[in-house]
């Protein structure tokens, strides 16, 4: 299975804005034009575009959101990977991916636009750092116009409720 170290140099992971390491795998050659997409996007997109997506306990994924919808799909690792979604009205939710559906993982979850969200990892059964390898879909494409890492104090503000969680998910 390798450990972190061996995913970040085989698949040339580098490191992302939000945290954990990235590698682009996919990029649509469709582009869909400016005029075919919401107000919300500041140009063109590519229909579709996917990464290689690797968090440690370190370096989780802080709490951040982008235009299109974001599909993300399990691959391997020594620990699920814990998303946890505050919609744009505050509804939380949690969900787990991994490889043990007994347990209630899921291999692959669809996070909705404009959702703010963040992924982590939380240590291994083997007492190793615990660490998860991902694929991330979007559609419209990724791109980072599209991009907004949360600020800690506007989330604070903008969900009093979920104070603890956006204090530990964020990283400013």
């Amino acid at each position: 299975m390798g450990n972190a170290t061996y995913w970040i140099e085989k698949l040339n992971l580098q490191a992302h804005p939000e945290g954990g390491f990235f590698a682009e795998s996919y990029r649509a050659d469709l582009t869909l034009s400016a005029s075919a997409l919401p107000a919300s996007y500041s140009g063109e997109r590519a229909a579709s575009t996917a990464i290689y997506f690797l968090i440690t306990e370190a370096a989780f994924s802080a709490l951040h959101k982008v235009s299109s919808d974001e599909g993300w799909h399990y691959y391997t690792g020594n620990s699920p990977i814990y998303l946890t979604i505050i919609s744009p009205v505050g509804e939380l939710t949690a969900v787990v991916l991994g490889p043990d559906a007994e347990s209630g993982q899921q291999f692959q979850y669809v996070v909705p636009a404009e959702h703010w969200f963040a992924a982590e990892v939380r240590g291994s059964e083997d007492g190793q750092e615990g660490f998860a390898l991902v694929g991330c879909t979007v559609a419209p494409g990724f791109d980072f116009d599209d991009f907004k890492l949360g600020k800690r104090a506007d989330l604070i503000d903008s969900f009093p409720q979920h104070q603890q969680l956006v204090e530990r998910l964020t990283r400013s």
